[in-house]
């Protein structure tokens, strides 16, 4: 059996509503063999970046995350789009880990998708995204994209997701996560 992989996910969205983190439900369901999944719930206890802060040290919330992201194997980012972009919450997350020393992005395979009631389903966030992911140097994965339009018509009042081309999408974007994570390690 092949090594086990751990990923960790962090979702942009605060609201406990959230398609995205219906989204990140869905996933975390339906890993693939041998895929574990670490969700990070600490997003809105993140101060603003501040360089005089950091000065200082790293609060614990952000050695916490650090540690996480350093921990594992690769990466998903579940990303709604405000105003054409990655929400600021999770830019300013991004913002604090990858401070010096040791940015711990450094060579992490990493996925994203991204829920929203548009009919764009996160696409121009997620491109946004990507191009953090690409200075940081972290490894994108390329296909599947997951962008799921019209999100409001595919999950339940209850956060089930209802259209299984939706799932189908998330399903292989995890496959695909592990076996580009795997090639990576390699």
């Amino acid at each position: 059996m092949a090594e086990a992989i751990k990923i960790f996910a962090i979702c942009g969205s605060l609201r406990k509503g959230s398609y995205n983190r219906m989204a990140l439900k869905v996933a975390a369901e339906n890993l693939p063999p041998g895929m574990t999944l670490d969700q990070y719930d600490r997003l809105a206890e993140i101060p603003p970046y501040n360089e005089d802060v950091r000065q200082q040290g790293f609060p614990p919330v952000i050695e916490d995350l650090r540690r996480r992201i350093k921990a594992a194997d690769g990466l998903l980012f579940v990303t709604p789009e405000y105003n054409y972009s990655v929400p600021g919450v999770l830019k300013n997350a991004i913002d604090w880990a990858s401070r010096p020393p040791d940015q711990p992005f450094a060579g992490k395979p990493v996925a994203m998708m991204g829920a929203s009631m548009g009919g764009f389903g996160t696409g121009r966030a997620q491109y946004h995204l990507r191009q953090t992911c690409v200075f940081l140097d972290m490894i994108p994965l390329n296909k599947p994209e997951v962008m799921i339009p019209q999100a409001q018509n595919k999950f339940d009042a209850q956060g089930h997701l209802t259209d299984a081309a939706t799932l189908k999408f998330i399903q292989d974007l995890m496959v695909a996560l592990a076996a580009w994570t795997r090639r990576l390690k390699a």
